[in-house]
């Protein structure tokens, strides 16, 4: 069977909001050699995120959108899918994540995919951390939702900071100051480790920094979602500079 010429391990198909600038460039930034990314948009209508109302409709009425931007990207003929976007893996706990996988399923014809939800159980459960922080860029309706799923997979949030970013786009525009903050006021000694979720949000790099003086993993969400990617498909490269996650396991 031929290869692709660049992908000749393993073609992705990543699916991104159409104002999300910050997991495209994360995800290149963790590339391995023969692993190519392709992406398919989700179109983002309505980006106001002010209330949880207003973040409800924008999830409600992504959802046709997210279909359309799977039918796109599986034209590539892409391996596994990734998911660009966490909060919709979180909504509904264990058993929505379940039922956001098993419509991507369907409307790929069956690929794979890496989600947001799943990527955070999986990296937990390689750190035994049980008890965490969370920082999110949500509404409270956003951080109900993580904190339920995180609870489902026996996990307890101890603390989380909702940063009640107004727009999609201004949660790209997060200082990174203002994480570290973030991470500084939820770490304690009553926490194992602490997990950023909210794939807008820059964090990558941070988050392996953070490594270092907190003495903790702290999981960021596109590191960790890239690295369910690769290991799924048998991709055992190790990335540097992006956290412990994709360094160790």
């Amino acid at each position: 069977m031929s290869k692709d010429v660049l992908g000749w391990r393993k073609k992705f198909g990543a699916i991104v909001p159409s104002t999300n600038t910050i997991v495209e460039p994360d995800f290149y930034r963790m590339t391995v050699p023969g692993v190519t990314i392709h992406t398919g948009l989700i179109h983002i209508r309505d980006q106001d995120l002010s209330s949880d109302e207003k973040m409800d409709k924008l999830l409600k009425g992504l959802r046709q959108e997210l279909q359309y931007a799977v039918e796109r990207v599986i034209t590539a003929e892409p391996d596994y899918l990734v998911m660009g976007m966490s909060a919709e893996t979180f909504w509904g706990g264990m058993e929505g994540n379940r039922q956001f996988v098993e419509r991507i399923h369907e409307w790929s014809g069956g690929l794979g995919v890496a989600t947001g939800a799943e990527a955070c159980q999986r990296a937990l459960q390689a750190f035994g951390a049980k008890r965490v922080a969370v920082v999110t860029p949500y509404q409270p309706i956003g951080d109900k939702n993580v904190i339920h799923f995180m609870s489902e997979i026996g996990v307890e949030v101890v603390r989380t900071k909702g940063l009640c970013r107004p727009t999609a786009i201004a949660i790209a525009e997060t200082p990174e100051a203002v994480l570290r903050e973030a991470l500084i006021e939820l770490d304690g000694d009553d926490i194992d480790a602490l997990v950023q979720v909210g794939t807008n949000l820059s964090m990558v790099q941070l988050a392996d920094e953070a490594e270092r003086w907190l003495g903790k993993p702290v999981i960021a969400i596109n590191a960790a979602t890239w690295w369910m990617a690769l290991r799924e498909n048998g991709i055992e490269d190790k990335v540097y500079g992006c956290g412990r996650l994709l360094r160790e396991f």
